[in-house]
């Protein structure tokens, strides 16, 4: 089983956006799955990846080779990729659910991109996002929009799976 988080590179973000990303990699790996993030140590990546490791999990990350300094130690797979379109790929490669945490525009791209896949049948996993102290009550408010003017079906926008909470998210794994 592996578990995708999509989170943020930037260092200086509120800590409560952290700390339920270790406590959603904790909850991961104790069910045994393989963590699964953009492997660097920016971030909340290096948070995912740190946890993951500390935890004992096996830790995969998917880099383009240009991103090689910035490749976290504790990785026990690397995928190295020639773009970012090939690391995402690589990124969601296997996974049974795709987390998104508090991210920037980055993770945005990562998110929207798995649900179109979704969409179009080429992802098979949950998508699941994180809306900590209303952090993506913007994006939901978008989601909720593209149906109400038939951009986007509601068995589709059923595709995203919101939680409020580091715990209630946990339970779906």
């Amino acid at each position: 089983m592996r578990a995708l988080f999509f989170c943020s590179a930037v260092k200086d973000i509120d800590p409560r956006y952290n700390e339920a990303a270790r406590s959603l990699v904790k909850a991961a790996c104790a069910k045994g799955y393989e963590i699964v993030s953009g492997g660097t140590v920016k971030g909340t990546m290096k948070v995912v990846c740190d946890t993951a490791a500390e935890c004992g999990a096996r830790v995969r990350g998917a880099l383009p080779r240009f991103m090689q300094p910035l490749v976290h130690p504790a990785l026990t797979d690397v995928v190295w990729t020639d773009t970012m379109s090939e690391r995402k790929e690589a990124m969601r490669e296997g996974v049974d659910i795709a987390i998104t945490l508090p991210g920037g525009a980055g993770t945005m791209d990562e998110f929207f991109e798995t649900l179109v896949l979704s969409k179009l049948g080429r992802f098979q996993g949950r998508i699941a996002v994180l809306n900590i102290d209303g952090f993506y009550d913007p994006l939901i408010a978008l989601l909720d929009h593209f149906v109400a003017t038939n951009m986007l079906t509601p068995e589709d926008r059923a595709r995203v799976i919101v939680k409020s909470t580091a715990e209630e998210l946990a339970a779906l794994l």
